[in-house]
């Protein structure tokens, strides 16, 4: 299990957290998902043969969030 986390912006209330949370969470592959609203961060833990942080960095964006490399 591979353990990153992200800086994403344009995180702003609870709605963003279910979203980012909800979508990757599903993702097959992803272990755990936590949002740090506070902090703009996103931890993730993931198995990198079944799902890749690009992968995981597209979705995330796919719901209207930038994500810092």
């Amino acid at each position: 299990m591979q353990q990153i986390t992200l800086n994403v912006q344009g995180m702003s209330c609870g709605h963003c957290v279910n979203s980012i949370e909800g979508n990757v969470g599903k993702m097959n592959g992803v272990e755990s998902v936590k949002v740090h609203l506070d902090t703009g961060k996103v931890d993730v833990s993931f198995d990198a043969n079944a799902v890749s942080l690009n992968e995981i960095k597209e979705e995330i964006e796919e719901q209207g969030y930038d994500v810092e490399n």
